[in-house]
């Protein structure tokens, strides 16, 4: 019998008319099992809103996901078809000065916003691969290579025994023990962890193996408050985010879900320690939270791949 040889495509991200970047860092956050409570994610969300982040490149899923588990995502208006969504890893740019836009989604003639930051960042927003991840990573932290980044932050989240009383434990992890202990202070620890990975374990290896410094920052949420979104784990990463490059970060809205978010939290504390409350009476005051934010439309946890 003749055995049949398969060969895999190798993808490169194309990326256009970017021109020089400034010093540039790479901030990534993964939706899947990195991402309790859509904190990480939300996190690259709250940056591409805040900063008019440019898209510049995506991943070809075709290789990488399995679209029976991650689907695509179809937009009908008036029964007519719109666009198809294909689920991926994307990339965008949001430039530490003001510049002419890199594609027309901000409109002729006007300038992108700039960060205000002393660099130039890239944000990647992806879902984590179903498959091939080595593949996957190389590719991603070739396209990184080229686009001369000097740093990743890898963000990830995950369900712990913390009380949402207390703020939000992180923990950072890096390439080098030196990079650990310098960003390790104040209110970071040092991740301390032998077991399973994710997707953002393996990227920083990947970067590790590339030259690129890498760091990853992990948001404890408390288990019993799993559903997203997790403002307050998003914020509590927009604050490692901000003690690693030394420069203040959008934060304004982050700060008002917080107080609605913890408000939503202690009313369901006070309802379970009345006689009267039950299992059931708690949970509706979660949905209650959850009800008023998607009418507001103001969820950083909302998926965008």
């Amino acid at each position: 019998m003749r055995r049949r040889r398969i060969r895999w495509r190798w993808r490169v991200i194309e990326f256009n008319n970017i021109g020089e970047l400034a010093s540039p860092v790479a901030i990534a956050g993964f939706e899947g099992w990195n991402d309790a409570g859509e904190a990480a994610s939300g996190v690259v969300n709250h940056l591409g809103i805040a900063w008019q982040a440019t898209p510049i490149g995506a991943i070809d899923p075709e290789d990488y996901y399995d679209f029976q588990v991650n689907r695509p995502v179809v937009e009908i208006d008036k029964g007519h078809t719109k666009r198809l969504i294909w689920p991926t890893t994307r990339i965008s740019l949001a430039r530490a000065q003001s510049v002419e836009p890199l594609d027309p989604v901000h409109g002729s003639g006007s300038s992108v916003p700039p960060t205000g930051l002393s660099r130039d960042v890239v944000l990647v927003h992806g879902i984590e691969p179903n498959m091939r991840w080595r593949a996957f990573s190389s590719e991603l932290v070739h396209a990184l290579e080229g686009l001369g980044v000097e740093l990743v932050i890898l963000l990830g989240a995950l369900l712990a025994d913390s009380p949402h009383t207390r703020p939000v434990p992180v923990t950072v992890g890096s390439s080098s023990a030196k990079l650990a202990a310098d960003i390790a202070v104040g209110s970071v620890g040092r991740v301390e962890y032998k077991g399973p990975t994710g997707i953002i374990g393996v990227l920083q290896h990947s970067c590790t193996g590339a030259g690129i410094p890498a760091v990853s920052l992990w948001a404890q949420v408390p288990h019993y408050v799993a559903q997203p979104p997790s403002p307050k784990a998003t914020l509590a990463l927009l604050r490692g985010v901000e003690d690693i490059l030394d420069a203040p970060l959008p934060l304004a809205e982050q700060d008002s879900e917080v107080a609605e978010y913890v408000r939503t939290l202690e009313e369901a504390k006070d309802a379970m320690e009345l006689p009267e409350a039950s299992g059931d009476a708690i949970a509706r005051e979660f949905e209650r939270y959850f009800r008023r934010q998607g009418r507001s439309g103001g969820s950083m946890g909302s998926g965008g791949s």
